[in-house]
């Protein structure tokens, strides 16, 4: 049996809510519904009266002068040494990685000698 949940009124909704509440036919003793264990809040977070603020420094204004500078660098080699190194262990790893799968599948297309 399928029952659908409604995120507007947080309750059981179907041809026969009530019986989702009451499986296999079991009747509640209270004819009221039980307490909404996950609700949504109340109040949304514009609406809250205190407003957490972020104590760090915004840094993507400088971050958007350093990527769109042209120097003729690609955006993904912008930030100098590391950036560089990053990129160069990955081709080193990718092409390992090749090199690798086909020597692996060479070895698994020689016959297999018998003796």
């Amino acid at each position: 049996m399928y029952y659908k949940f409604s995120g507007l009124t947080q309750k059981l909704v179907g041809a026969v809510p009530a019986e989702a509440y009451s499986p296999q036919g079991l009747r509640p003793m209270l004819s009221e519904a039980p307490v909404t264990i996950f609700a949504t809040p109340t109040k949304l977070p514009a609406e809250s009266a205190t407003a957490t603020t972020y104590l760090g420094n915004n840094r993507v204004p400088d971050l958007q002068r350093l990527f769109q500078k042209s120097d003729g660098l690609p955006v993904h080699l912008k930030r100098g040494l590391p950036d560089r190194l990053l990129y160069r262990t990955t081709m080193a790893l990718t092409l390992g990685g090749t090199i690798y799968c086909l020597i692996a599948l060479y070895m698994a297309a020689q016959p297999k000698n018998k003796k």
